[in-house]
């Protein structure tokens, strides 16, 4: 089983069980990027998605260079959790707009070979 399949199979299962149980919550996908309303609802799902990111970095204590004493609590469930939750975000704006496993797979490739010759030549 190809995981990032899966991934993306478990979050349009979910959408499509919030659509029948919330009906409005979702339009019927993939939604036309050029419409406003589109903009508008995958805007509000991005930023949903940045706020559970703020939540995950919420349990980062020791990050400030001013502080002398250490907190060394860390939950690493809950920290993970939160990030799931922003991914799931995330994993809705690509469902809604119809991008694939397969086509997310080969766009970070692509951009993993870009940022390795940035590195390599100083950009």
């Amino acid at each position: 089983m190809d995981k990032l399949d899966e991934m993306f199979r478990l979050r349009q299962s979910f959408m499509e069980a919030m659509k029948n149980a919330k009906p409005g919550i979702y339009p019927s996908w993939p939604v036309d990027i050029s419409e406003k309303e589109s903009q508008q609802l995958l805007r509000d799902t991005a930023l949903k998605g940045v706020e559970e990111m703020f939540e995950a970095l919420g349990h980062l204590k020791n990050w400030k260079p001013h502080r002398t004493t250490e907190i060394t609590e860390f939950d690493r469930d809950e920290f993970l959790e939160e990030i799931v939750d922003a991914f799931n975000y995330f994993f809705s704006i690509l469902v809604l707009t119809g991008v694939t496993s397969d086509e997310l797979f080969n766009t970070y490739v692509k951009k993993d070979d870009i940022i390795h010759k940035r590195l390599q030549t100083g950009y």
